[in-house]
């Protein structure tokens, strides 16, 4: 299927498309955006993330999940494919195959030049509005600057900013070291 001539799509329009992509797209106000490729130290970042939160979550009711699996946020529509995402106990995810999960817990992306304004901006603003959401972090893939935004009393959202030591995923339980997120990426980006 073709992507359709209007601007805007419905979201059995948008998952009839995805279906039969190679590539991924979200789906972002109506309207379908193509995912772009990664940097090395992009990629590097994600997957020491993973792997960090895999050794971090064993043994709790919680699991990580890679950019491969989508998340819906229901209360407004969009679907998109974080880098990291954790969902906390039982899992419920759409009726459609492939499904999308419906209730993350915490969502992680990795920022890059072309996409910084957009996941920190609008991307947030959907991400805040899923109920089940508690944390939403921000690691920059060019510098070590990681931003952890959490769910407060009332719906209050509280932003730490970190460019050193580590940060606490409170929901979780889970201390993460800068120089852990950040391990391999010194050669290809000239930090240190």
């Amino acid at each position: 299927m073709a992507v359709p001539a209007r601007n805007v799509v419905t979201e059995a329009e948008y998952l009839e498309f995805e279906d039969a992509q190679e590539q991924k797209h979200e789906l972002v106000n109506g309207e379908i955006v193509a995912m772009s490729g990664c940097s090395e130290a992009h990629a590097t970042v994600t997957m020491n993330l993973l792997e960090l939160l895999l050794g971090g979550l064993k043994g709790k009711p919680c699991r990580p999940l890679s950019s491969d699996f989508r998340v819906c946020i229901d209360e407004t529509g969009l679907y998109a494919y974080p880098d990291v995402t954790v969902v906390c106990g039982p899992r419920r995810l759409t009726d459609h195959a492939p499904p999308a999960l419906l209730n993350p817990t915490v969502l992680i992306d990795v920022l890059s030049e072309s996409t910084e304004s957009y996941d920190r901006g609008a991307k947030f603003e959907h991400y805040r509005r899923c109920a089940s959401v508690q944390c939403v972090l921000f690691v920059d893939s060019r510098r070590r600057a990681v931003t952890v935004s959490t769910r407060g009393t009332a719906g209050r959202w509280t932003l730490l900013d970190c460019q050193s030591g580590a940060v606490t995923i409170d929901v979780l339980g889970v201390t993460l070291q800068l120089d852990e997120i950040y391990a391999g990426t010194e050669e290809t980006q000239g930090w240190g």
